[in-house]
This record gives C-alpha cells, structure tokens and sequence, in this order.
C-alpha cells in the first residue's frame, strides 16, 4: 500500500469530530426555534408571527457574525476563538431558558448568532488546516455535518422535549452540551502552530472584496435562492398541489434530511476529487432538473416523496462543494484569510435563504404555488454561469 493511501485510509483527528459536535450544538440551538415557536409564544405572551422574530435574529447574526467579526479576530489563535464562541453559546442558551420576555430573547439569539457565524467560519478553516489537502473536503464535510444532523435529528428530538417538557429545558441541554463541546476543543484542538502568517483584519476585510471570492459567494447564494425559494413553501406545495397529507408531509421531511446527511458526505468527496468543479456544475444542473421535476410530477406522491431527498442531497452536497471552492480561492487570491472566506460563503448562504423566501413569496402572489418550481431552476441554472469562467490556474478546465 502506497504512503498516499494509508493517509487516505488514515481516521481523521479527533477534533473534527468534537468540532462536528459543536457544530451540531450551534445548528440546534439555531433550528430548534422553528419547532418551540408555539410553546414559546405562548409562554413569553407574544403572537407565533412575532415569536417568528427569534429564527430571524438568530440568521441576521450568523450573517453578520461570519465575515465581519471572523476578520475582526483573524489575529487571534484558532482555538480559542472557537471555544470562546462555545462559551458564548452555553451562556446564551442559559440565558434564552431564562429569558423573561421576548425582547430579551430576540437579543441573546442575536448575540448567539454572531457566535454560530464565527464559529463555523473558523471551523471551517481549522477542519481544513488539520489534515493534508487531499482530505480536506472529507474534513470539511463531517464538521458541517453537525448542522446537518441538527436539523434532521435534532430539532424533531428537541421538538418532542420541549412538547413532553418545557422549551426552557431544551435550550438549558443545549447549555450543557456546549459547555461540554467547548471543553473537549480546548483539549483536543492543537495550539497556534503559524500565528505570524495571520493577515491584519484590514487585510482580512479587504479579502471579502476580492473579485473572486463575491462572485464565488454569489454563486453560493444562488444555490439557496434556488433551493429555499422552493423548499420555505414546500408544505403547502406538498399538500395543495400534491393533495398529501400530514403524514406524507412528515415522511416528506424525514427524507430530505436523511438524504442531507449523505449529500453532506458526498459534497466532501467530490471536493477533495480532481475536477471538484465539474462536480458542482452537474450538482447545479441536477438541482435545475430536481426542482423542474416538482412542477411536472407535482400529482405523483411517491415522486415528490423522492424529490424531496434529492432536494435535500444536491443542496448540501453543493453546501459543502461551495465551502470549500471558496477556501482554496482566498488560498490563492488572499492567503491568510481562509476563515473569513468561510464566514463569507455563510452570509452569502443565509443571505440567498432570506432572498430565496422573498422570491418564493413573489412568484406565487404572480404566478401562482407551482411557479416556485420553475423560479428555484432558474435560480440554479443562473448558478451555472459564472461556473463557466472559472480561475483557470485554481480550476483548470471543465
């Protein structure tokens, strides 16, 4: 066996996974609002459209978080950042359990938020810097899929505690289990080995500008304009177009996010292939096709029951795929400034989900529910083009 191939075969360090796990931490505390917004209004005597507020909060922080505060601290040691950002989470998690009213639980999951996007911008970076090159798409990979298994695990778990409980508790075991994810980074996660090659946050901030890099996040934010223009409707599509019903609709859900975990893997194994480009252009034109199938197949449950796990595999697929074009572009462009490109393609991610709602909402006050099928393959055709023109010397050709 080949020296490449026994460290191709070799387990990945310890603190990607403890990383994952924060991760995972993060994404819980970020979806599980969406499952407790009843109980939660309820409690904190707020309208559910209000309550609402604490999911948008939450994302108006990641954004904001990810590339502006990510730059700000370019200078300081991975480690502890990313354990800080773990404290920061414990606490506000306590803090959002306590919270006697929904002003100051719109504040702390604000505050959390900008923890989650610097947290995930430097992991991102540090999951990448671990290991050697040829693995760091499957690094990359398993930290993002914490968020993924928060999603598709986690929040239906955490939904279930807070119904048979209280929504209190589940944001204090949140707590908990970020004290504890915080805890094992510190241990697990090596010390500052090339703190003098960290770039200036001036330098880092001007790396947000690099040409390369915004049309990179451009087409990042495309890719969940496509996606979320479509799925944030995808309830009432499932049950008034396709005539399911809740059951269909859960079953519906369960596989977009089991199928996310395997799109999440799958991401990171083309990464780390040599054409990692031409697997993100035929990952778009597939999402292009998936959603087309929605509108044509919108009367076959069993079709849009697998639509709907393809759904959930080419997005994170293609999460995971955008992630790391966008590290190994500020490696060439902007050396040093990796974790703020990171927290880059998160904004632009949040920011195309936002847009992807707004535009789902549009197109079915226009055109009517099946238009949004058509808009998000448009959206991931529209991807495509600027794929097309890539950095020769990063990509070489199609």
């Amino acid at each position: 066996m080949s020296p490449v191939s026994i460290r191709a075969a070799a387990p990945l360090p310890p603190a990607i996974y403890l990383l994952s796990l924060c991760s995972f931490a993060f994404g819980l505390c970020e979806f599980i609002a969406a499952g407790l917004l009843s109980p939660m209004a309820r409690d904190l005597h707020a309208s559910v459209a209000a309550a609402g507020g604490a999911i948008a909060a939450y994302a108006l922080g990641a954004a904001i978080g990810a590339p502006i505060l990510t730059a700000m601290l370019a200078r300081r040691p991975s480690r502890q950042v990313l354990v800080v950002t773990m404290l920061v989470l414990a606490a506000g998690s306590v803090a959002m359990a306590a919270a006697p009213a929904l002003g100051a639980l719109l504040g702390v999951r604000f505050a959390v938020g900008l923890a989650h996007g610097v947290f995930m911008a430097v992991a991102s970076h540090a999951a990448t810097s671990l290991v050697e090159p040829s693995r760091a798409g499957r690094a990359l990979s398993i930290v993002w899929l914490g968020l993924t298994l928060a999603l598709a695990g986690g929040v239906p778990l955490g939904t279930w505690l807070g119904a048979v409980s209280s929504w209190r508790w589940v944001f204090a075991a949140i707590g908990v289990l970020a004290l504890c994810g915080g805890a094992g980074l510190r241990f697990a996660m090596p010390a500052a080995r090339q703190q003098a090659a960290a770039v200036s946050a001036l330098a880092s901030l001007r790396a947000i500008v690099q040409p390369p890099l915004l049309l990179a996040a451009g087409v990042a934010a495309l890719v969940s304009v496509a996606t979320f223009s479509f799925f944030t409707y995808v309830s009432p599509f499932l049950l008034q177009l396709g005539g399911l019903g809740a059951a269909w609709l859960s079953a519906a859900m369960l596989c977009f996010g089991a199928c996310a975990i395997g799109g999440n893997l799958l991401g990171g194994w083309c990464a780390d292939r040599p054409h990692a480009l031409r697997a993100t252009v035929l990952a778009l034109a597939a999402l292009a096709l998936n959603l087309l199938a929605f509108y044509m197949l919108q009367a076959w449950p069993l079709a849009l029951l697998a639509l709907c796990g393809t759904l959930g595999l080419l997005f994170f697929a293609l999460v995971t795929l955008s992630t790391m074009r966008l590290l190994r572009l500020a490696q060439w462009h902007c050396p040093g400034s990796d974790a703020v490109a990171a927290g880059l393609n998160i904004a632009a991610f949040n920011a195309g989900t936002a847009a992807g709602g707004a535009l789902g909402g549009v197109l079915i006050v226009a055109f009517g529910l099946p238009s949004i099928a058509i808009g998000g393959a448009l959206a991931a055709l529209l991807a495509m083009l600027p794929l097309w023109f890539p950095s020769r010397k990063l990509d070489g050709s199609l």
